[in-house]
């Protein structure tokens, strides 16, 4: 404890014995002073007593605060020399490490100068050979660079020639003997027989009277029937019948089906005609509701609205170069089945994607666009899957095809409609089909001659071979076929073979 609080205390301490003392000394007698005073001198024994443990008590806990502040000095200090030893070790590795830079970067640079003369001399050297080597082949680096590419450009044409032709000779081969395979098992498997199905707009009398009553007074009924039925009936020459004709198919079986009837029952007049009109209406609905049915049934397919079966059903009186259209659908998509079942593809998707490729045929002539495009929309108005509407639209390329199913259709559509007896061609369009084969091939440059053989399955072109190389040969066959795909339709397929032959001709004299 502090000395003076230690004096301070005592001194308090004497002055309250004194005043107890002297109190004791004026109010008691004697005897009493006398215990005061003892007990006074006892208090200030006590108080100097607590007064010299209270100092004893303070200067250990000054030593104490001193010796753990000299501690935590010593503490201190000993972490900041190592700290400095530590920051000059520090520093002594950086400016070694700045040395050796510093001799790094030197050495460097004398490479770099070393490096800078040698690449000066090479060019010098380069510089001299190259002029050297011009005035003893006597041209220039830009004709020698112009004679090397065309000697490499030939040898080059030369391999790229025979390369590509027995890439495609393999190719060929190979794919011309399994596309036969499959093609061969499908149509063995389909079995159609050959299309000999037309709608007849051709109605036959019982007599040539029945003609007369079919024009009526003045024309009366004749008019009233092509009025109501939306045809027009040629009453001409021929013995015993009369012709339909009518560009919408269903529309001209209506009126043939109604006529056939009012010939039999005898009463043709205006009234009975629309009544019969409407039941015929009726009944070609039913039929073809039910052929759209028998046709879905044969071809496998399943999951369609009922608006596009009937759809599908306006085929049967539809025919494409005497082709039945819904027996065409019903074969196409047994084909897609067969094709994709062989090639792993969806075989449901295919079969749909075969049987309404032709739906838009059906449509109705007012509506504006293509088959294909007309029957990919209503299909998909009608929740037609997108792949399947995809392989309706894209089966004439009109869009781009998004799987094979797609293609597998095309193929099917090409293979039915290719196949010996589906289809018939009358003598103009086959000639005009030969003379576009070769007008077409003789407008390429270089072509000399071109043939159209196998009945317009093949074109020969002869070309002049001072003009077209091997290369070129190859490029133009493929240039030909390409132009025949875009601008032509022909059934299966046309090989396109280019002949250059070289003929070496001299004089003896």
């Amino acid at each position: 404890m502090n000395p003076i609080l230690f004096f301070v205390i005592a001194f308090l301490a004497l002055v309250v014995g004194l005043a107890i003392g002297y109190y004791i000394s004026h109010t008691r007698t004697e005897k009493t002073q006398r215990e005061g005073r003892e007990k006074a001198e006892k208090v200030v024994e006590e108080a100097r007593e607590q007064a010299r443990t209270i100092e004893l008590q303070a200067r250990d806990n000054a030593l104490r605060i001193s010796q753990a502040a000299e501690a935590e000095i010593t503490r201190l200090r000993s972490e900041l020399t190592r700290e400095e030893e530590r920051l000059q070790h520090r520093r002594t590795e950086l400016d070694g490490r700045v040395e050796r830079l510093e001799q790094r970067e030197q050495a460097v640079n004398k490479r770099q100068s070393a490096v800078d003369r040698r690449a000066n001399e090479v060019e010098k050297l380069h510089q001299t050979q190259m002029e050297e080597l011009q005035r003893v082949a006597q041209m220039n680096t830009d004709e020698a660079r112009t004679l090397l590419l065309a000697e490499v450009e030939k040898d080059a044409r030369a391999d790229m020639a025979r390369i590509i032709r027995q890439i495609e000779t393999e190719a060929h081969e190979e794919g011309e003997k399994r596309a036969r395979k499959l093609i061969a098992d499908s149509v063995q498997r389909v079995a159609t027989e050959n299309v000999a199905e037309f709608t007849t707009s051709l109605v036959p009398l019982p007599n040539e009277e029945m003609k007369g009553r079919i024009v009526g007074r003045n024309g009366r009924n004749i008019r009233a029937f092509e009025q109501a039925a939306g045809v027009d009936v040629i009453v001409d020459d021929t013995p015993e019948a009369v012709t339909i004709s009518c560009f919408e198919p269903v529309r001209r079986e209506v009126a043939r089906r109604a006529l056939s009837r009012l010939i039999l029952d005898g009463r043709i007049h205006p009234a009975h005609i629309e009544k019969v009109l409407e039941d015929e209406q009726k009944a070609v609905e039913k039929v073809i509701v039910e052929a759209g049915e028998q046709a879905t049934f044969d071809a496998g397919v399943t999951g369609l609205h009922p608006e596009v079966i009937r759809m599908m059903g306006r085929l049967k009186y539809r025919t494409s170069y005497g082709q039945n259209q819904l027996a065409h659908a019903v074969e196409v998509a047994k084909l897609s089945g067969i094709l994709a079942a062989e090639l792993g593809a969806n075989e449901e998707v295919a079969r749909q994607a075969g049987f309404l490729h032709d739906l838009g045929k059906a449509m109705d002539h007012n509506q504006e666009g293509t088959h294909a495009l007309l029957g990919a929309e209503y299909a998909k108005r009608y929740g037609v899957s997108p792949q399947v509407v995809n392989a309706i639209a894209a089966h004439h390329h009109e869009v781009e095809q998004e799987s094979v199913e797609a293609v597998i259709a095309e193929s099917a559509d090409a293979i039915s409609g290719a196949r010996p007896g589906a289809r018939r061609e009358d003598l103009e369009a086959y000639i005009k089909r030969i003379r576009t084969l070769e007008e077409m091939a003789t407008s390429f440059k270089g072509v000399s001659q071109a043939y159209a053989i196998q009945a317009g399955r093949e074109v020969r072109i002869i070309v002049r071979p001072e003009e077209i190389d091997d290369l070129d040969a190859t490029r133009l066959a493929r240039d030909i076929a390409k132009k025949i795909e875009e601008t032509m339709q022909y059934p299966g397929q046309i090989r396109v073979t280019v002949i250059r032959e070289t003929r070496a001709v001299d004089y003896a004299k």
